[in-house]
C-alpha cells in the first residue's frame, strides 16, 4: 500500500510558526525530503525531532523525484519542506507534487506561513485580486520579456527578491510600469526587523540608492488604472503604425509595435499598412 506525501509549511523566520500538525506530521513521517539538509536539521533540532533528511531541490528534482516517489510508492510516509514557507511555491517542491499525482500516491498538505500571501495582507495595497510573479529570470531577455507582459496588468502585482539584485529590479520596474506607480517593499518577514516601506517606484529607486538593500524581500507593486492607459482608435492606431514603417520599420515590425502599444490586433495593422502602400 502506498504511503503518503506530506507537504509541510515551515517558518519564514520564527520559529514560533511552526504549526502543532506540522511539527506533528515532521516527527511521524518516515523521512524528510529538504530544499537544504542543513537549514532543517536546524528547524528539527530546534523541536527535539530525529527523521533520516533527503536533499531535494532545484538541480537533482528529477533523480531525487523518482527515488522519492518511489520510496513512497513501496509504502513509506515523506514530509517535503522548503528553507522556509511552503513547498511548491515557486519552489522544485511542485515537480515533486505533480509527479506523486501522476503515479496515483496521495499528497497531504498541511498549511503553514506563506512569505508572499503575510506580505500582501501586511502591506496594506489592494488584495481583492493579485498576481504572484515570484522570482523573476536572471537572464536580461527573459527578465525583460516578463515584465513587459505585465505593463498593463490591472492586479495587485507581487515579486520575490533577493537584496543583491534589488536595486536593479527597482530600475526595470520604473522603466516598465513607470516612475509613479506605487510599490510597497516588504522585508525580514516574522523577523526582528521585519518592516513595511510604502514608495512611488522612483522614491523607491532613490532610497536604496542611499541605503543598502539587506535580508529578504517581497514587492508588492499596483496594478495599471484606467488613468494609465491611453484609449486609442483604430484610425490613431493605424497612423501609429504607419509613422513606424515611415521611419524605417518593416511593415511586420511596425505592425507588431503599434498593437503593442494600442491593443489592436497585429494583421489588422499589417493589412492596413500593406493596403496604403499599394
Amino acid at each position: 500500500m502506498s504511503g503518503t506525501l506530506y507537504i509541510v509549511g515551515t517558518p519564514i523566520g520564527n520559529l514560533g510558526d511552526l504549526s502543532p500538525r506540522a511539527q506533528e506530521t515532521l516527527e511521524t513521517v518516515d523521512f524528510i525530503a529538504a530544499e537544504d539538509t542543513r537549514v532543517t536539521l536546524k528547524l528539527l533540532n530546534h523541536f527535539e525531532i530525529k527523521k533520516p533528511l533527503v536533499s531535494y531541490f532545484e538541480h537533482n528534482r528529477r533523480e531525487k523525484g523518482e527515488q522519492i516517489a518511489d520510496r513512497i510508492a513501496a509504502g513509506e510516509s515523506c514530509a517535503i519542506v522548503t528553507d522556509a514557507g511552503m513547498p511548491a511555491i515557486s519552489d522544485p517542491g511542485e515537480d515533486l507534487v505533480r509527479l506523486c499525482h501522476a503515479r496515483g500516491i496521495p499528497v497531504a498538505a498541511v498549511p503553514g506561513p506563506t512569505a508572499f500571501a503575510s506580505a500582501l495582507a501586511l502591506s496594506g495595497m489592494p488584495a481583492g485580486r493579485f498576481t504572484f510573479e515570484g522570482f523573476l529570470s536572471m537572464n536580461k531577455q527573459s527578465r525583460r520579456a516578463h515584465l513587459e507582459s505585465l505593463q498593463k496588468e490591472p492586479r495587485t502585482m507581487i515579486f520575490y527578491e533577493a537584496p543583491h539584485k534589488l536595486k536593479a529590479t527597482l530600475a526595470d520596474f520604473v522603466e516598465i510600469f513607470g516612475a509613479d506607480r506605487q510599490i510597497a517593499v516588504v522585508r525580514e518577514l516574522t523577523k526582528i526587523h521585519e518592516e513595511v516601506l510604502h514608495f512611488t517606484l522612483a522614491d523607491a529607486c532613490a532610497y536604496y540608492e542611499q541605503t543598502q538593500p539587506k535580508g529578504e524581500f517581497v514587492l508588492i507593486v499596483s496594478g495599471t488604472t484606467v488613468t494609465d492607459e491611453k484609449t486609442y482608435t483604430l484610425e490613431e492606431a493605424q497612423h501609429l503604425a504607419w509613422e513606424y514603417l515611415d521611419a524605417g520599420m518593416p511593415a511586420s515590425a511596425a505592425a507588431k509595435e503599434a498593437a503593442k502599444e494600442t491593443g489592436f490586433k497585429k494583421g489588422e495593422l499589417y493589412k492596413y499598412l500593406i493596403a496604403k502602400g499599394e
